[in-house]
C-alpha cells in the first residue's frame, strides 16, 4: 500500500468515526491517542485533522485543538442538494464542451469504476468514483465550476462512501455512470444534467437509507466498537 493511500485510510477511519458518532459532537481529538491508535506518527494525524477542518467536520479552537463538530442531517440534505444541481450544470456543459481527450477520460475512469464495482470493494469505487465525477468537471471547461464542485464533493466525502454501502448502491450507481457517459458523449445536454442531478440527490428513499445506515452503526455496541482514543473536555 502507498504512502498516499495509507493516509487516505487513516483520514477515511477518522471521518467515519466522527460520521458514526463513535467520536461525538463537541470530543477533542488528541494527536498523540489517535497517533497511538493508528499506529502512526503525529504527522499524518495532523495533517487528517487539518483536512476534515476544511470539511466541516472538526474545528481547530486555540487551546483546545481538533474538536469535533455534526452538521446534522438537515445540513447533509442540504449540502447533497447543492451538490446536485452543481453536478447536472457541470454535466451539461461537459456535453457541450467535451473535447476528444475528455471523451477518453472520461470512458477511462468509467471503466476502472467497472472493475471496482467488479471487486465489490466499496472504498476502491469510492476513489474510483472521484476521478468519474472530476472527469466530468474537467469536461465541462468552467474553471469555477469545478473549484466549487471539487470543494462540495470534498465536504459530503464520508456521507458519499457511506452511501454506497447501502445495499444495491454501488451496482445502482455503476448503472446511472453508463447512462451520464453516453449523455455527455452523446452531447445531450438536458439528459446528462437531469441524469446527474438523479445520481447524486439523496431525495425520499435514498437519504433516509443513508440515515439509516448511519444510525446502524452508531447503535454498534460496545464490545463491536473499537477504541476511540478520543478525550473529552478541554485541556
Amino acid at each position: 500500500m502507498s504512502e498516499q493511500s495509507t493516509f487516505h485510510k487513516l483520514r477515511d477511519e477518522i471521518e467515519n468515526g466522527i460520521v458514526t458518532g463513535e467520536f461525538e459532537p463537541g470530543d477533542r481529538l488528541d494527536e498523540s491517542q489517535l497517533a497511538a491508535r493508528f499506529g502512526v506518527s503525529r504527522t499524518p494525524i495532523r495533517e487528517a485533522l487539518m483536512q476534515l477542518s476544511a470539511i466541516g467536520l472538526v474545528e481547530i479552537r486555540p487551546r483546545r485543538g481538533a474538536v469535533v463538530v455534526d452538521p446534522g442531517p438537515r445540513y447533509v440534505f442540504e449540502m447533497f442538494d447543492v451538490m446536485a444541481e452543481l453536478e447536472g450544470m457541470a454535466g451539461a456543459h461537459a456535453a457541450r464542451r467535451h473535447t476528444s481527450e475528455d471523451a477518453e477520460r472520461l470512458r477511462t475512469a468509467h471503466q476502472r469504476c467497472t472493475d471496482a464495482a467488479m471487486s465489490n470493494d466499496t472504498d476502491s469505487y469510492y476513489y474510483e468514483n472521484e476521478i468519474f465525477h472530476q472527469a466530468i468537471y474537467d469536461a465541462s471547461h468552467s474553471g469555477f465550476l469545478k473549484e466549487q464542485c471539487v470543494a462540495l464533493h470534498r465536504r459530503l466525502r464520508p456521507y458519499r462512501r457511506l452511501q454506497l454501502r447501502v445495499r444495491n448502491r454501488m451496482k445502482v450507481s455503476l448503472e446511472e455512470h453508463g447512462g451520464i457517459v453516453d449523455a455527455i458523449l452523446d452531447g445531450n445536454g438536458d439528459l446528462a444534467r437531469a441524469l446527474l442531478r438523479g445520481h447524486v440527490a439523496v431525495q425520499g428513499d435514498r437519504f433516509s437509507d443513508l440515515v439509516a445506515n448511519i444510525e446502524k452503526l452508531k447503535s454498534r455496541t460496545p464490545a463491536e466498537t473499537p477504541s476511540t482514543g478520543k478525550s473529552k473536555g478541554g485541556g
